[in-house]
């Protein structure tokens, strides 16, 4: 558990980030402050736009569709490992439109999925003109700006994952039809990803001490990393990773399973997480892993019970990988701690995400079953070191990327010399390895769907499950079409 000075620095950070959802508070201390993690007009200072940017991270966690439980359902039930979960009634609403790929235009998660990403991406727009329209370059002012563009360069990432080609926006929003645009390419849309990338890892700092989660250079240069990867740039994606690498400000942590946990949070192992706070009355957070929580009654009412492991996750594991309970909730078995779950039924799932799972004693302290405490981690160090190896891989040299793979499977191993031992060999065996240990290090957190398409395996993986190639894109919400007029072309087969 974190010191009490550390979580007075998260708790400060996060009065920093909130939008104006304080009328909800009954602290009347907050209640007589302006509201924070916004600007209006006249509030800037000369030389800084602290509070534009301080909105945006509030921003990415309170519109629907960008941290909430639209990205599991987009990111994770798309996937091979995970299903809708919940019960029967929950079940319809949701499964059809994800998990068996029967995708459609006019399902809420779609429309606030799109919604949600651009009402983020027109903030960021309004910051970055405001700054080049003040013409200043001083260093805060550059930070901030920097702020705007890696962030929206992480939201036209999701996009550009889940819907292929999108209208690039950068331009301030004055009337509706500012944001009429066509769509962009894919190749398009990476440039201007790019662009903003590059000048983020250029003018953001290495660390903010006194701010953890905010926007740093090792963030750019890992979504230029990934970005890189998806592009098939090996080199490109490898110098990235290198750079974060060397830059000394990661590690990985040391257990696994406490990752997850509510002392890992901005862990030196976190690039980037969506900030949550739940203290002293004050909720920070959405919905993301209420909803993921164990759906039962009494004591063990914690959540909506979606987004849940399946059976093909679980045959997945090596023998005796510790990272399987790190993962898998088991309903009827002990939850690690000496505590056992209801069984199946009452239950209505045989497995839960154990990553959205808290420790009792925590729950107790708060008075509540339902996790609004945990961040989101968004990029982690595993996720750069595997990066590494798989770009070292597919530049032939296995050594290299033997080294980075080893890493991660170290610390997965831990106590447990037995158990996955190091992967060695040709560059077949290597990039096979590689794409195990994603699987696993990174199960249930939303990689494993756009790994299998970007590695061209999704049909073969998905297809028994009724994926068909058109799945890689959802199609774009029907609001959009109609709003846009007949500009914006609706994607293949849909």
């Amino acid at each position: 558990m974190k010191s009490i000075k550390y979580k007075n620095i998260k708790y400060f950070l996060i009065v920093l980030l909130v939008l104006p959802l304080l009328n909800s508070c009954d602290d009347a201390e907050f209640l007589d402050r302006r509201p924070l993690g916004t600007a209006a007009d006249g509030d800037i200072k000369a030389g800084g736009f602290e509070e534009k940017a301080f909105g945006l991270y509030g921003q990415i966690r309170t519109s629907d569709g960008v941290t909430d439980w639209c990205r599991y359902f987009f990111e994770s039930v798309r996937s091979d490992d995970a299903i809708t979960g919940s019960n029967a009634s929950d079940t319809q609403n949701f499964d059809p439109y994800f998990e068996k790929y029967q995708y459609t235009t006019t399902h809420f998660m779609n429309t606030n999925n799109w919604n949600g990403h651009y009402k983020v991406i027109y903030a960021c727009n309004d910051l970055i003109d405001a700054v080049d329209t003040a013409g200043v370059s001083d260093e805060g002012s550059l930070i901030n700006k920097a702020e705007a563009m890696v962030i929206r360069a992480f939201l036209y990432f999701d996009l550009r994952r889940d819907y292929g080609e999108v209208p690039i926006v950068t331009n301030k929003i004055v009337k509706p039809s500012d944001g009429i645009k066509p769509k962009s390419t894919v190749a398009e849309v990476d440039v201007q990803i790019i662009n903003d990338l590059t000048f983020a890892a250029e003018h953001l700092p290495l660390s903010w001490p006194a701010y953890p989660g905010r926007a740093t250079k090792g963030f750019a240069n890992t979504l230029l990393a990934k970005l890189y990867l998806y592009q098939g740039n090996w080199a490109k994606s490898l110098e990235k990773s290198q750079e974060v690498i060397d830059s000394g400000q990661y590690s990985l942590y040391t257990s696994y399973a406490d990752l997850f946990k509510e002392g890992g949070d901005n862990s030196p192992e976190a690039v980037f997480e969506i900030q949550f706070l739940r203290q002293g009355g004050i909720n920070y957070s959405n919905n993301y892993w209420e909803s993921q929580g164990v759906r039962g009654s009494g004591s063990w009412d914690l959540g909506f019970g979606l987004n849940v492991p399946n059976d093909n996750l679980i045959g997945a594991y090596e023998t005796n990988d510790p990272r399987r309970l790190a993962t898998i909730l088991y309903s009827g078995q002990d939850d690690g701690t000496g505590l056992i779950l209801p069984t199946k039924p009452p239950l209505d799932q045989a497995y839960w995400n154990k990553k959205a799972y808290t420790t009792l004693s925590v729950r107790q302290n708060f008075g509540e079953n339902k996790n609004h405490w945990i961040n989101i981690k968004i990029l982690r160090y595993a996720d750069v070191l595997l990066m590494a190896a798989e770009a070292a891989n597919e530049l032939g040299n296995t050594a290299a990327a033997g080294d980075y793979l080893e890493m991660v499977r170290a610390r997965a191993r831990g106590n447990n010399p037995g158990v996955l031992p190091p992967v060695s060999g040709s560059q077949s065996i290597l990039r096979t390895a590689i794409k195990h240990e994603r699987r696993i290090e990174f199960a249930m957190e939303g990689e494993r769907f756009y790994d299998l398409v970007r590695w061209g395996d999704a049909v073969n993986t998905l297809g028994g499950l009724g994926y068909q190639d058109k799945n890689k894109w959802y199609p774009i919400p029907q609001t959009a079409i109609d709003q846009f007029g007949g500009v914006l072309v609706q994607n293949p087969n849909y």
